[in-house]
């Protein structure tokens, strides 16, 4: 054992392992989570994964036991039905309900569960559904209910202190909300409102004091003030899907009205199935107007009348429940009961104890913090969820997106953004609604890659634990911190000294194989045919390797003699030959947008998009860039779109109109490859760098690896190129393919990312611009390079 694990058991063992379990964490890891075996898994809190053997028992049911439609009286279905009350009667036991005073219905989620409270809620002009700034979206989705039958909502901050030894809670009210005309209050006997809060923050970890649950049905005047809503009757509700994986919400301390659960959330296994869990006399006072199969014990079709089931379950539960899932979800329990909720809720919280100290332990050479922790109060309870940003020693802040990337390199599984819980995330990040607004017209949307606006972030990195996580998850990503955020990843170059160009490299069709030749024309938007090509899918998707990883296996070569343009791959038995001569220009004509170009494109026959519909293994379109028709309209639109050479005439490249790397970088790389594997002590051989996993145009050789980071203009046999700047790298340089198959794997990019990053990019090789002359441009005698010509950099 090291000397940091030891230390981590000395502060923790009491709590971490399960020590007096059936199994230790070590053993359920090896025995039931094999697939997990060099990945590390830190997103609980979206989903939690299933037990190997938790599998095996249901499958072994599923095929070994007859289930039929409940909705029957046959014995398969009685037998079913059996079940299905079984596992209702789990659920309660969970969450220690009575079954004499609460009743649980199935749902096809923990969404589903609130929404179902939100749409059949007694709302009136009179109600008010209030809920804590730290909700879910779905739990605000329940305001749309509220407000369109004209009721008020009002979102609450919660402080708790300690006095004295007693816990004391304040609720604070941000501003009411009323879709309709507002009238005067008049307190009414039969007036409902709704207060809805988390057992656990699923943004911070914050786990709320149920005692609110008392106090809002017992004592609103106190918690509510003046407001006139107090003399409501309050009903309560509480979104468990987070927090009852890992404590338990006991309903015969805290009786909620309502609560929503999320089996998934709780062991992995089924999704697409939740239970609302409802106290019998709140599930009366439920208006659902809608009725199904199952839901009614009589209707006529053609007038007028329905007869509705009378059983709480029945009368909710809209057609035939998802009855094979209803059967799994006792093999869940029986996993959860055999460690107990308590021996889980200590494992977790030691972990997650750990990992909050370690964070706000990290510094930087400097001594400026590293981590900006987003938690509750001192005195408020914390799960075994993580929230927090990265920032720079010069208090800048690293985008959560690149983390969350480099992060999946390193083979670190979590989550980034606001995770679908608007109100804590800008709560927690010091988001006004004016930053809000702001950041949506900068082009702001959940999910999207826009991480740091106005140098401000729009979201967060989230770390969460469950049952089977382990002390060596959080210490491997704490060493992933360490190695990509805290240590420097400078590296110093040399000039070059007596270079030439080593290979040159023609890639006509974008994104498919490219070839190598001693020496090729240049033309005005780069080398002559480059990327002159792209595949277009029926629906106007340009198709690249990073969405078709299969046109990686499609070869090209162009016999200018000739002027043929060679296509082959693995899946087709014939090459195709297509003409690329001046008479082949006759085709038919089109236009496409990439990269916020508009290009006249020419569309090929059905014969030769066949064959690349074949070869792709979906339909596509051949399309080649017509010449001198590609029209740069960034300024229409406000944004280049990725591509960076805006001046210049491009075919269909990305960005610029070369690439280069040097040979010496390529070396230096696969050298820090080769030390990492051995440093890892993986057994089977590293893999091998090529220079065409990068898809340079040139290759030169002679000079100091990385040195030409640092040009700025070069000569190469008497042509001038102006570089733009460092080559950005993504995932697509980890793919290659042998033998007919695309193979991915997380290299060279995670080591790339280990010393290459500036300011969120990975950066290798640079792209270079062809200063053509106008002379050349108009007679189009165009220069040539070869291979062996000298470079004459510029720095």
């Amino acid at each position: 054992m090291d000397k940091d694990k030891a230390e981590f058991l000395k502060e923790f063992g009491d709590g971490y392992g399960y020590p007096d379990g059936p199994k230790s964490i070590d053993e359920i890891r090896a025995t039931e989570f094999k697939r997990l075996e060099g990945l590390v898994y830190l997103d609980h809190a979206g989903a939690t994964l299933y037990s190997e053997l938790q599998m095996e028992a249901i499958f072994k049911e599923l095929t070994t036991t007859v289930y039929g439609n409940p909705h029957s009286q046959s014995d398969t279905s009685m037998a079913t039905s059996d079940i299905v009350r079984e596992a209702r009667q789990q659920v309660l036991e969970y969450c220690n309900a009575s079954p004499g005073e609460y009743r649980c219905i199935f749902t096809s989620g923990a969404t589903a569960a609130l929404k179902l409270v939100g749409e059949a809620f007694p709302w009136s002009s009179q109600s008010r559904f209030m809920y804590t700034i730290e909700n879910h979206n779905s739990v605000l989705g329940i305001r749309e209910y509220a407000l369109d039958q004209g009721a008020t909502a009002c979102a609450v901050d919660i402080e708790e202190s300690v006095h004295c030894g007693k816990s004391l809670i304040k609720v604070f009210q941000h501003s009411s909300q009323r879709r309709h005309e507002c009238q005067d209050y008049k307190a009414a006997g039969d007036t409902y409102s709704l207060f809805a809060l988390p057992s656990e923050c699923n943004f911070s970890g914050v786990r709320f004091n149920l005692d609110l649950v008392k106090m809002i049905k017992e004592d609103s005047e106190n918690v509510l003030g003046g407001s006139g809503f107090h003399r409501n009757k309050w009903m309560v509700l509480i979104d468990a899907a987070k927090g009852c994986a890992t404590q338990k919400v006991d309903l015969s301390r805290y009786p909620a009205d309502f609560v929503a659960i999320s089996f998934y959330k709780l062991f992995g296994y089924p999704t697409g199935l939740g239970a609302l869990i409802v106290q019998k006399e709140s599930a009366n006072l439920l208006r659902k107007k809608y009725f199904s199969g199952g839901t009614v014990a009589a209707s006529i079709a053609d007038i007028d009348f329905v007869k509705r089931r009378e059983d709480v379950e029945e009368s909710f539960e809209d057609g035939t429940t998802s009855f094979l899932s209803i059967a799994s979800i006792r093999h869940g329990f029986n996993l959860l009961n055999s460690l107990t909720v308590t021996a889980i809720s200590r494992h977790t919280a030691s972990l997650a104890t750990y990992l909050r100290k370690m964070l706000l332990d990290l510094r930087h050479e400097n001594g400026a913090e590293v981590c900006s922790l987003y938690r509750g109060q001192a005195s408020m309870d914390m799960g075994p969820t993580i929230a927090f940003n990265l920032k720079r020693p010069d208090g800048s802040w690293f985008g959560y997106r690149e983390v969350e990337k480099l992060a999946s390199l390193s083979g670190i599984q979590l989550r980034t953004g606001c995770f679908c819980n608007p109100g804590a995330c800008a709560k927690y990040l010091d988001l006004s609604h004016r930053d809000l607004l702001s950041n949506l017209e900068a082009g702001h949307v959940c999910w999207d890659d826009n991480d740091i606006v106005n140098g401000k972030p729009t979201g967060a990195v989230r770390v969460s634990f469950s049952y089977i996580s382990t002390y060596e998850d959080a210490k491997k990503f704490l060493d992933f911190l360490h190695r990509s955020f805290v240590t420097s990843g400078n590296h110093c170059t040399r000039p070059y000294r007596g270079i030439c160009v080593k290979s040159i490299y023609i890639y006509p069709i974008k994104s498919c194989g490219g070839f190598s030749v001693e020496s090729w024309p240049l033309s005005y938007t780069g080398f002559l045919h480059d990327r002159g090509w792209v595949l277009k899918s029926l629906t106007g998707e340009i198709l690249t390797q990073k969405k078709v990883p299969s046109l990686g296996l499609i070869s090209t070569f162009i016999d200018l003699s000739r002027g043929i343009l060679v296509v082959k791959t693995p899946r087709c038995k014939d090459k195709l030959e297509i003409d690329i001569g001046p008479d082949s220009q006759k085709h038919a004509r089109d236009q496409i947008n990439l990269h916020a170009r508009r290009y006249d494109v020419q569309v090929y026959s059905d014969d030769v998009n066949v064959w690349f519909s074949n070869a792709v293994g979906r339909p596509c379109l051949l399309l080649r860039c017509a010449i001198n028709r590609n029209f740069d309209h960034s300024k229409e639109n406000g944004s280049a779109e990725g591509c960076r050479d805006v001046k210049s005439q491009l075919n269909f490249a990305n960005e610029a109109q070369f690439l280069l790397i040097s040979e010496e970088s390529l070396s230096d790389l696969d050298s820090r490859i080769k030390l990492a594997h051995v440093e890892e002590g993986a057994q089977q051989s590293p893999i091998r760098i090529s220079p065409n996993r990068f898809r340079p145009n040139l290759i030169i050789s002679g000079g100091e690896p990385y040195a030409e980071d640092s040009l700025r203009t070069l000569k190469i046999g008497g042509n001038l190129f102006t570089s733009i700047g460092g080559c950005n790298r993504c995932q697509m340089i980890n793919m290659t393919s042998e033998g007919g198959e695309v193979i991915k794997s997380k290299e060279p990019l995670a080591t790339l990312a280990s010393y290459r990053r500036q300011k969120g990019k990975i950066l290798f090789g640079i792209l270079l611009r062809y200063e053509a002359v106008a002379e050349e441009e108009q007679d189009r005698k165009y220069s040539r390079i070869k291979v062996g010509d000298e470079v004459h950099p510029s720095i």
